[in-house]
């Protein structure tokens, strides 16, 4: 595991982690030194946290509470995984409140999320005006957001729909660009629509179609922030047939259109 600070600055710093770990590598117990949420934005693994089990692919969030012993698995894969991971001071976290919150071990993928997750990315990267701290202070806000209004259980999942799930996301990922059926993925998954679909909900947390569009927007997200592009061709490229389709969507996930994306102070 490679790390390595990018920014540090009062109540919030965030590491770029790097894990070329794989299914051939034993799992170690961690604990986690502060309050933190780490944007996976490449690859997947698996995570043991508070008892419960998770799968982590792009877009998730692992989330950590101070003093809390996790470990981290990759036996279904081994393309190795990045993660772009913000930390907070207690100072940070008492002022937002719900401090139990920190200790739910992981976030499914969240169209929001992953939205901030990619300009967070440009930040690190230095193409974008939005400061690391500003994405910090967002995240976290919107973090708390979410898990207050989730109600979702987890679900037991057995080891090879976990496996197939996985595999499935990570191929969503790096084909989302195309026009994807979900009867495409099930059959990749050797599995049939109706039972692919329960099977990916139960083990990630969103169907097959949120993880697609979410990986779309992540995309954009990505695209918009970088080099200077129009939107309609960057709507094009990522997947969306719609420019009006893909603007509402991206709205709605980072708070300010796709043309004001990476360039004013994001929505908090």
């Amino acid at each position: 595991m490679g790390a390595s600070v990018v920014f540090n600055s009062g109540g919030i710093s965030v590491l770029d982690y790097r894990c070329s770990m794989g299914p051939a590598d034993r799992p170690f117990i961690e604990s986690h030194r502060s309050y933190s949420i780490a944007y996976v934005r490449k690859g997947g693994f698996g995570l043991l946290a508070g008892g419960k089990q998770h799968d982590l692919v792009t877009g998730s969030l692992l989330v950590g509470y101070p003093g809390d012993e996790y470990m981290c698995t990759h036996e279904h894969h081994a393309c190795g995984d990045e993660c772009l991971s913000f930390q907070f001071s207690p100072e940070f976290v008492d002022s937002l409140g719900g401090a139990q919150a920190w200790r739910i071990g992981a976030m499914a993928p969240v169209a929001e999320v992953m939205v901030l997750g990619e300009l967070a990315q440009a930040s690190a990267r230095g193409d974008s005006d939005v400061g690391l701290d500003e994405v910090g202070q967002v995240l976290s806000r919107r973090f708390i957001q979410i898990h207050s209004n989730s109600r979702a259980q987890s679900k037991p999942v057995s080891a090879a729909d976990r496996r197939r799930a996985v595999e499935a996301a990570l191929w969503i990922d790096e084909n989302c660009h195309e026009d994807i059926a979900l009867e495409r993925v099930a059959r990749a998954a050797g599995l049939s629509p109706f039972h692919f679909l329960r099977v990916f909900s139960k083990a990630l947390g969103v169907t097959p179609h949120q993880y697609l569009v979410r990986s779309r927007l992540r995309r954009a997200a990505r695209l918009l922030a970088g080099k200077e592009r129009s939107v309609t061709d960057i709507a094009l490229d990522v997947g969306f047939a719609d420019l009006s389709n893909f603007v509402r969507s991206f709205h709605r996930a980072a708070g300010v259109p796709p043309s004001r994306f990476g360039t004013a102070r994001i929505s908090k």
